[in-house]
């Protein structure tokens, strides 16, 4: 699957949820895409279908490609504890998703495209792989001379979540990655055993 680039609205009608966040035309058609809509008689979705739709989720909300998913999935399966809850501690380490969080970027694609475009720094040095992993510790910056760009210091103004896991620092645009995140601290609607069921078949 290349990455997907269409409507917004339109995935998250397919799941059921705002997966992108606040969207205002979900609001007004929230209920499924397709020429007939909620008037649809839909067939009832098998045990597979529903482990499949929910890793489609996850791989949408978070913006990955399968085979990044995959690779992850593995690196999750091979260390200790519940698989499930490692997978989503690794995704959210990703250092895209970490600019998001931090509030850097008002989006998670804005975050990639941030970081891609050699704007981020990780411990003093550019980091431009968006998938690139963080270790609790990490210190992660806006570069000096990128301060100013618009799509930043509006998405820093408008900052209004904080997670325990991270820390914010607004005069030097600074945060720094804690530690993994417990599973009750992250706010996404997955439900990661599907996903662990469906990968361990």
């Amino acid at each position: 699957m290349a990455r997907y680039t269409g409507p917004k609205t339109k995935i998250a009608r397919r799941f059921g949820e705002p997966i992108y966040g606040s969207d205002k035309n979900y609001e007004k058609r929230n209920f499924p895409p397709g020429q007939h809509g909620a008037a649809k008689k839909r067939k009832k979705v098998s045990e597979y279908g529903t482990q499949l739709n929910e890793k489609q989720k996850a791989k949408y909300t978070y913006g990955i490609l399968e085979r990044q998913f995959r690779k992850t999935y593995a690196l999750a399966s091979s260390k200790k504890g519940v698989t499930g809850e490692i997978l989503l501690q690794l995704i959210e380490s990703r250092l895209d998703n970490v600019v998001f969080r931090l509030g850097i970027a008002p989006t998670r694609d804005a975050a990639r495209q941030l970081v891609s475009h050699r704007h981020i720094t990780v411990n003093g040095k550019v980091v431009n792989i968006p998938s690139a992993m963080l270790k609790p510790g990490d210190i992660v910056a806006v570069r000096e001379r990128s301060k100013s760009l618009e799509v930043i210091t509006n998405s820093v103004e408008g900052r209004s979540c904080s997670y325990p896991w991270l820390e914010w620092d607004s005069a030097s645009l600074t945060g720094k990655f804690m530690s993994y995140p417990n599973r009750e601290d992250i706010p996404e609607n997955i439900n990661e055993q599907l996903i662990v069921e469906l990968y361990s078949k």
